[in-house]
């Protein structure tokens, strides 16, 4: 069998392409118009400018492109591809998943996007693996330093802050002096969590690229095999630009799998050269070094205001990371670095377990299987992301991933991830958000929870139980061999209204347990077992905290929710449903007064979007770091705007709040867009919209058609209320993506979700080593705020 490579950035050099350009006259041509420049003369006299990422990776894409065609007659069609980093979409090129013109369009994006990053560093290690690279990090504490790209048995990359990158080279040299660090010049951190915002915003050009099934197979970076059949290629490819180019097991798969030749494009020979170490060695991958946790922080407590420790942040195991030469650096970026949980046990030893662990409900923390009765919640659009999991299950604690907004596809790919970074059984959550316009989305993310082994989930923005909510709490109920009702699925149930709260301390609707059972969604047994149970195995109410909260107040909702509880009690069979707490949750005396007023565990969520495991931007982070208690208000939510719901919401240094409010306004006093008055809409497309309404709703009824939903445009069309509610909402959703992006030309209008929590936060850690959010790691947080509540309340007997 035969595999073809091709090289990534790095191995770019003026004057190359000179042999095969001129052959493809029409090619060059299509080149030209898509880049605005000459491809020629950017390859063989580009100079300085193939220096610059925006230019070198559509230039290598280009010649590699022109080198395959040439050379396809007289070697015939590969086996199975593969590409280093920027070499992929060369590869994906060769399958059939893309043309040249679109792949030279996604690269030209892609190296814009990346190319606007800076400041970081990057450096080859060389005669160390990953195993001693990974040990290092570890035992160094930096946070700020990742392993970026793992080549082979003999070289690693490493990425981050020019201070950390320093730092962590001196040290790998000064313990053996057989290694050699070799700066790298790159113009940013590459590989790193700096790219994620980059990565978003090239996700997003991917939503709207048609691309094919592969015709052969193409290994992908992000998993080292093949991308698999039936699954969209833009949902791993999407992922490549903040993930791990894997290339040492990439090469491990290509001989698994009786690759026995392999041809190289690009400049010299470094990827065969990876080919040949890996054949020599034909070595299996070496177990990533067990992260170290620093101690849990000590907080002095009963003063009014807790101070956090200067701790120093938990050391990270950072992903196991491939990259290329050293002397072809490839541009691929991995995932937020998270600890390797150990196979054995999330649970520390006995003795390190500190004071916060008795707080709570002991059920809680044994069904949860945390060391604490605390849990991070999800937040939107893969905020709580996987990284933020991992890591919580990592120290022993219990994460949410948050799937709203996020497509089907996106769900499992962050499940595929989660699956592949956690032993088998680890506990973690996904978050079910519920769209009272997409009962079917509902459906299909329930069964793909189901088909993953999805245990635990958070029921949020529900206002009814809802047949895949039911399907999902029933599915696997049965009745133990004494005759009690069992269900096998926890459901954790965000609520706010006593209404809904009922709802969830029942039973599900028997109407509904019909449906599910007539259409074979449930059996019998699982029916009638269901019958007898809660629809939530636990119940969290929901405060004055960031997203949809109706700005209750902790005080009153909690111990009326937990009266709620215990009147319903008689009314179902099964295990007592545990009512926990959330809002408003950042110093240990707000955790301390949940506990008091009877919560079974407390939720937090603000707090841990100013972490380095969350998934929106450094620029929201910088933001949220910087914000008091006074710093949020609320503002219509995009996805209930014509209810009228309203969100949580920074509005220090952003002008989202209002401009949102007079969205509002307008669509309240108006019935279309027709009858605002022409000063008023001009004010719009200037500062909200940035461009003519007519091309926000050309883009609106775009999106509805391309994601299978072309009713809501034909409703529209029809009802000039609707089309002017659907208009304004893309305002709400593209505020939310400038915000996740980091995209500098729209922080004005950047939406960040918040609650008074961040505020309370950043008060109590000023001064301390948790100042900075790059230190606050969501283990730490939790550390923080557990123990030091217990101590307040030990304090306060």
């Amino acid at each position: 069998m035969r595999a073809l490579l091709f090289a990534g950035q790095g191995s770019q050099r003026q004057g190359m392409g000179a042999e095969v350009l001129d052959a493809f006259p029409e090619h060059c041509a299509l080149a030209d118009d898509i880049l605005g420049l000459s491809v020629r003369e950017l390859c063989l006299h580009g100079g300085d400018r193939l220096r610059l990422t925006r230019y070198a990776q559509p230039a290598l894409f280009t010649v590699h492109a022109l080198t395959y065609l040439a050379g396809r007659e007289e070697q015939g069609e590969p086996d199975v591809v593969a590409g280093h980093s920027l070499g992929e979409f060369n590869a994906l090129m060769v399958a059939g998943v893309l043309d040249f013109a679109g792949g030279l369009r996604l690269v030209a994006e892609r190296g814009r996007l990346m190319g606007e990053a800076d400041g970081g560093a990057m450096a080859a290690v060389l005669g160390a693996g990953l195993t001693e690279v990974e040990r290092t990090l570890a035992a160094s504490g930096r946070t700020d330093v990742e392993v970026a790209n793992d080549n082979s048995a003999t070289q690693v990359v490493i990425s981050g802050t020019a201070a950390g990158v320093s730092a962590v080279t001196a040290l790998l040299t000064a313990g053996d002096p057989a290694i050699r660090c070799v700066p790298l010049p790159v113009s940013a951190a590459f590989h790193s969590r700096e790219m994620a915002p980059a990565a978003l915003r090239f996700a997003a050009v991917l939503a709207e690229t048609p691309l094919a099934p592969p015709r052969l197979p193409v290994i992908s970076n992000v998993t080292a095999r093949p991308y698999p059949p039936g699954e969209p290629v833009a949902a791993l490819l999407g992922r490549q630009i903040r993930s791990r180019v894997r290339w040492t097991e990439t090469m491990e798969h290509l001989l698994d799998s009786g690759v026995d030749e392999v041809t190289e494009i690009g400049r010299g020979r470094t990827l065969t050269g990876f080919w040949r170490e890996a054949a020599a060695t034909r070595r299996t991958p070496a177990a990533p070094a067990p992260a170290v946790r620093a101690p849990a922080p000590a907080v002095r407590a009963p003063a009014p205001a807790v101070r956090a420790p200067a701790v120093s942040a938990p050391a990270v195991s950072a992903p196991a990371v491939r990259a290329p030469a050293v002397s072809a650096p490839a541009v691929s970026v991995p995932a937020v670095p998270a600890p390797v949980v150990p196979a054995a046990s999330t649970a520390p030893a006995a003795s390190a377990v500190p004071a916060g662990s008795g707080l709570g409900s002991a059920r809680f923390r044994e069904v949860y299987r945390s060391r604490y009765a605390y849990v991070a919640g999800s937040m939107f659009q893969g905020i709580a992301s996987a990284d933020l999991v991992v890591r919580m299950a990592g120290a022993g604690l219990f994460g949410f991933f948050g799937t709203g907004g996020l497509p089907l596809s996106g769900i499992r790919a962050a499940l595929d991830d989660i699956g592949r970074r956690l032993p088998p059984g680890a506990p973690y959550g996904m978050n079910l958000l519920h769209d009272m316009t997409d009962s079917a989305g509902e459906r299909a993310t329930v069964d793909l929870f189901l088909r993953h082994g999805v245990r635990y989930v958070e029921a949020a923005a529900f206002t009814r139980v809802t047949a895949p909510l039911v399907l999902y709490r029933a599915k696997g109920a049965h009745r133990d061999p004494g005759g009690r009702p069992v269900a096998v699925n926890q459901v954790l149930a965000k609520v706010s209204r006593p209404e809904v709260a009922r709802q969830f301390l029942a039973p599900p609707p028997p109407e509904l347990l019909d449906r599910l059972r007539a259409e074979g969604a449930l059996t019998a047994e699982e029916a009638a077992a269901a019958a007898a149970l809660p629809v939530a195995s636990d119940l969290c109410v929901e405060s004055d905290s960031g997203g949809h909260t109706d700005g209750g107040v902790a005080l009153a909702l909690l111990p009326t929710f937990v009266r709620l509880r215990d009147r319903a009690a008689a009314a179902v069979e099964g295990e007592p449903v545990r009512v926990g707490a959330a809002g408003g949750i950042g110093t240990p005396e707000a955790a301390a007064a949940c506990f008091l007023l009877g919560a079974d565990f407390v939720l937090t969520g603000s707090v841990n979007q100013c972490s380095p495991q969350a998934g929106t931007s450094n620029a929201v982070k910088d933001l949220l770091a910087g914000l008091d208690v006074q710093d949020v208000t609320y503002a219509p939510a995009g996805d209930l705007f014509e209810l009228g719901s309203r969100v949580q919401v920074v509005r220090r240094g952003t002008l989202f709040p209002a401009r949102a409010n007079q969205l509002y306004e307008l669509y309240r006093r108006h019935a279309r867009l027709e009858d605002i008055d022409a000063r008023t809409l001009a004010t719009l497309e200037r500062g909200c919209f940035g461009r003519p309404l007519a091309e926000v709703w050309e883009r609106t009824a775009r999106h509805y058609r391309d994601t299978g939903r072309p009713e809501i445009v034909h409703d529209a069309e029809r009802d000039p209320k609707r089309r002017m509610a659907l208009v304004f909402k893309w305002y709400f959703a593209e505020s939310s993506r400038a915000a996740l992006a980091g995209a500098k030309e729209n922080s004005a209008n950047f939406q960040v979700h918040c609650g008074p929590a961040m505020g309370a936060f950043n008060r109590l850690v000023e001064g301390t080593a948790l100042e900075s959010w790059r230190r606050r790691d969501v283990d730490a947080i939790a550390d923080l705020l557990m123990t030091g509540a217990a101590e307040v309340l030990a304090a306060a007997r």
